[in-house]
C-alpha cells in the first residue's frame, strides 16, 4: 500500500471511529427517553439495565452507520481541500478518484459487514429486547404495574394509586377489570389495598386484595334471560387471585417465538412472505365467496341432463292465444317486478333486501380492518427484507455523496461539515420514514418504500462526484448572486442620491 493510501485511510478511520462513538452516545441517550418507562422506577439492578441498553445498540446502527460514513467522508476530504492537500495531489497527477480508491474498497467491505449485521445481529438483538421487556414483568410482577394508569397484567387491566414496600409489592386503591374469554371486561374488582406475593420456588403469583367489592356481569345462554341483564356482586375482606406463571420464566433472557418482521433474517423473511401471501389470498378468496353466496349473485347455471336419450315432453298450454298474438314481456326493471306483488308484500321485499344489504356491509366493514392488518404485516415483511439490502448499499452511496461534497466545500472540523451532514442525513432519513409508512399502508409498493431514500441519494452522489472531479463548485450560483447583489447595491445608491 502506498504511503498516500495509508495516510488517507488513517485519517478517514480516525474520523470514522470518533464520529461513530459520538453519534452512538447521542442516539443511545435519545433512545433512553423512549424506553424510560420500561427501566425507570422498576427496581431493576444495574446489570439488567446495562443489558437492555446493550441490546439496543445494534438497532441504532441503522441510523448511526450511514450518518457516520457521510460525516467522516465530509470531514476527511473537507480537511484535505482546506489544507490544500488536494491541490498537491492534483499537482502530482493524482485525481480525486485515485485518492478515493482505498476508501472505496474500505467502504465496500463496510457495506458487506453492514449487510451481515442487519441480517444476523439486529434480528437477534430485537428478539433479546422483546424477551427482556416481557420477562421483566414475570420476574418482577410489580414492575409492569404503573401508578395512576391501567396496565395490562396477565389478562387483567389493573390500576393502583400507589406502590410501596420491598419490590413495590404493596398496592393501594386497586381497580381491576378482568377479561372474559371473549376479551370483554365483564368483571370489576375494587379494593382498598393489595399485596403481590411471589417467590422463585413457586410458579404462582398471588394477588391478595383486602376490603373491597366484586361486580360481574353474567351472560346467560338463554336470550330471554339476557334481556334482564343479570349480574352478581359481593363484598369481601380478603380476596386472593392466583396467577399462573409459565415454567422457566425466571430467566430474563428466555428465548421465545419470533413475533415481528424485525426479528427475522432474510431466509426467514422470504419463507414467511410466501406463506403470508398464500394465507391472505385464501382469506380474501373465502370471504369473497361467502359474500357472493349471500348476495345470490353469479348463480351457476343448471348442468345439462346427463341422460343420453332425450325424452319428449309436451307442456300444457297456459295461454289460449297463439304465440304471435301474445304481448311482449313488459317487465324492464325492479320497479316493474315489485308491481307484481301487493303493497304489503312490496314492503316486506324491500325490508328484507335492505336488511340483507346492511348485514353484508357490516360484514365487509368488520372484515376490512382484519384484511388490512394482514396485508400490512405482509408489506412490513417485504419492507424489512429490502431494507437489509438498502442499508448496506446506502453506506456506499453516502460515501460518494460525502467525499466529493467535502472536496467542494473545502471545510474541515465539526462546523459546516457537521451541519451539511446532518441536513443530508435528515433528508435521507425522513424520506425513508415517510416512504416506509406509505409502504406499510399499501399506498406504494414496499420495495419502493425500502429503496426510495437510497435511490434519491444515488444521482446526488453521481452529480457531486462529477463536479468534484471537474474541480467545479457545488452550484453555479456564484456569478448569479454577484449580479443580483451588485444590482441591489446600485439601486440603493440611486435612492440615497
Amino acid at each position: 500500500m502506498r504511503i498516500l493510501d495509508q495516510y488517507i485511510l488513517s485519517r478517514f478511520l480516525y474520523n470514522f471511529f470518533s464520529s461513530f462513538v459520538i453519534l452512538m452516545f447521542i442516539f443511545i441517550f435519545q433512545t433512553i427517553w423512549l424506553f424510560i418507562d420500561d427501566i425507570a422506577g422498576k427496581g431493576l439492578d444495574i446489570i439488567i439495565i446495562g443489558k437492555f441498553l446493550f441490546y439496543l445498540m445494534p438497532n441504532l446502527t441503522e441510523k448511526v452507520l450511514p450518518l457516520t460514513v457521510l460525516l467522516s467522508s465530509i470531514l476527511t476530504f473537507g480537511a484535505f481541500a482546506e489544507n490544500y492537500e488536494f491541490a498537491a495531489m492534483k499537482a502530482s497527477g493524482i485525481s480525486l478518484q485515485r485518492s478515493m480508491l482505498s476508501l472505496i474498497i474500505l467502504v465496500t467491505f463496510l457495506g458487506g459487514v453492514t449487510f451481515y449485521f442487519a441480517n444476523t445481529v439486529i434480528p437477534a438483538s430485537e428478539q433479546k429486547i422483546y424477551n427482556l421487556r416481557r420477562n421483566i414483568a414475570k420476574v418482577k410482577p410489580a414492575a409492569v404495574i404503573e401508578e395512576g394508569v391501567f396496565s395490562d397484567f396477565e389478562g387483567m387491566n389493573i390500576k393502583v394509586d400507589n406502590k410501596f414496600g420491598e419490590n413495590d409489592k404493596y398496592l393501594q386503591n386497586v381497580i381491576i377489570h378482568k377479561k372474559s374469554n371473549l376479551q370483554k371486561n365483564n368483571t370489576v374488582i375494587k379494593a382498598n389495598s393489595g399485596e403481590l406475593i411471589s417467590s422463585e420456588e413457586s410458579d404462582i403469583i398471588q394477588l391478595v386484595l383486602s376490603d373491597g367489592h366484586y361486580y360481574e356481569e353474567l351472560v346467560p345462554n338463554s336470550a330471554e334471560d339476557r334481556k334482564h341483564f343479570p349480574f352478581a356482586k359481593a363484598e369481601f375482606d380478603t380476596y386472593t387471585i392466583n396467577i399462573e406463571v409459565p415454567e422457566n420464566t425466571q430467566d430474563l433472557e428466555e428465548e421465545r417465538n419470533i413475533r415481528t418482521d424485525k426479528m427475522k433474517n432474510i431466509s426467514r423473511l422470504r419463507k414467511d412472505i410466501d406463506s403470508i401471501r398464500e394465507n391472505n389470498l385464501t382469506v380474501v378468496g373465502a370471504f369473497s365467496k361467502n359474500i357472493v353466496t349471500r348476495l345470490g349473485a353469479f348463480a351457476p347455471l343448471a348442468e345439462n341432463d346427463s341422460l343420453s336419450t332425450t325424452q319428449t315432453y309436451t307442456a300444457p298450454q297456459r295461454d289460449s292465444l297463439p304465440a304471435s298474438n301474445q304481448a311482449l314481456d313488459s317487465v324492464t326493471n325492479t320497479t316493474e317486478v315489485l308491481r307484481l306483488y301487493h303493497d304489503y308484500q312490496q314492503r316486506q321485499i324491500i325490508s328484507s333486501a335492505s336488511n340483507a344489504i346492511s348485514n353484508i356491509l357490516n360484514s365487509v366493514s368488520g372484515k376490512k380492518q382484519d384484511i388490512e392488518n394482514k396485508y400490512k404485516i405482509y408489506n412490513m415483511h417485504i419492507l424489512s427484507l429490502h431494507k437489509k439490502y438498502a442499508l448496506a448499499l446506502s453506506c456506499i452511496i453516502l460515501f460518494f455523496v460525502g467525499a466529493p461534497l467535502g472536496a467542494i466545500i473545502r471545510k474541515g472540523g465539526l462546523g459546516l461539515p457537521m451541519v451539511i451532514a446532518i441536513v443530508l442525513f435528515l433528508a435521507y432519513y425522513f424520506i425513508g420514514v415517510f416512504a416506509g409508512n406509505y409502504a406499510k399502508e399499501g399506498n406504494i409498493h414496499p420495495v419502493l418504500g425500502a429503496w426510495l431514500s437510497t435511490l434519491i441519494m444515488l444521482p446526488l452522489g453521481i452529480f457531486l462526484t462529477r463536479r468534484a472531479t471537474a474541480d467545479k463548485g457545488l452550484m453555479s450560483f456564484g456569478h448569479v448572486w454577484d449580479t443580483i447583489s451588485e444590482g441591489i447595491k446600485k439601486r440603493f445608491k440611486r435612492k440615497t442620491k
